[in-house]
């Protein structure tokens, strides 16, 4: 909503502090990974993501961390989530330009929280 007000500067600690917690953003809604069924999920959080976490880690590996109390799990978590945010703004953006925000935003909201 704030874009479509005409916000365009965001400031926010919900990626990292989520992300230090064990929340994890995904195009598929939210994740947490210390959930059992992550412990033995040995794929990446997102297979088509290019950020560092999901080039290198396994979403069993970041569960391990986070059991296991290892300051890399928020670091790692809260990488993906800066990296999904940060890519999900320059999608809405291209949107702007597209015109086609609104499609978009739909879409989005359709897939992301139903």
């Amino acid at each position: 909503m704030g874009i479509e007000n005409g916000v365009d500067l965001f400031d926010c600690v919900a990626p990292t502090r989520l992300g230090r917690n064990g929340t994890i953003y995904t195009k598929n809604g939210k994740i947490i990974i210390m959930n059992t069924k992550y412990r033995k999920d040995f794929s990446p959080i997102e297979e088509d993501c290019e950020c560092y976490t999901c080039k290198n880690y396994s979403r069993a590996y970041i569960a391990h961390l986070f059991h296991g109390k290892e300051m890399l799990a928020g670091t790692l978590a809260s990488t993906h989530n800066l990296y999904f945010i940060v890519n999900l703004v320059k999608k809405i953006r291209q949107s702007i330009i597209d015109e086609n925000f609104f499609e978009f935003k739909e879409k989005f909201l359709r897939e992301y929280l139903m």
